[in-house]
């Protein structure tokens, strides 16, 4: 049986923009929030290594890779766009990358 899904992948940072480790609990804290809500999630830690400039400054992120994926709904679109938002505001980020694709799960 074919369900459409979407998978959403979320970049989240090792480190805070001041350079400092974003503790392992904290990021604990961000999985659990998807397992909470979507009973599933998948979590590479130094899945990427990120390079980006904002005003005039370069910054290097090492990035852990947090991947879900759910049914396509207006719902679970609003709730990773509020997951997003509010984990941007707890780890102090100018930005969190988050994507997001159909696929068919079969």
């Amino acid at each position: 049986m074919r369900s459409k899904s979407r998978r959403y992948e979320v970049l989240l940072p090792a480190r805070f923009n001041d350079g400092q480790d974003v503790p392992d609990e904290l990021i604990g804290k961000a999985i659990d929030e998807v397992i909470e809500q979507f009973q599933a999630a998948s979590f590479y830690k130094d899945a990427a290594e990120g390079y980006w400039r904002y005003e005039d400054k370069v910054y290097q992120d090492s990035l852990g890779l947090l991947m879900v994926d759910v049914p396509d709904t207006v719902a679970n679109r609003k709730w990773m766009r509020a997951f997003k938002a509010r984990w941007k505001q707890r780890l102090g980020q100018i930005e969190i990358w988050m994507v997001s694709y159909r696929i068919d799960i079969e």
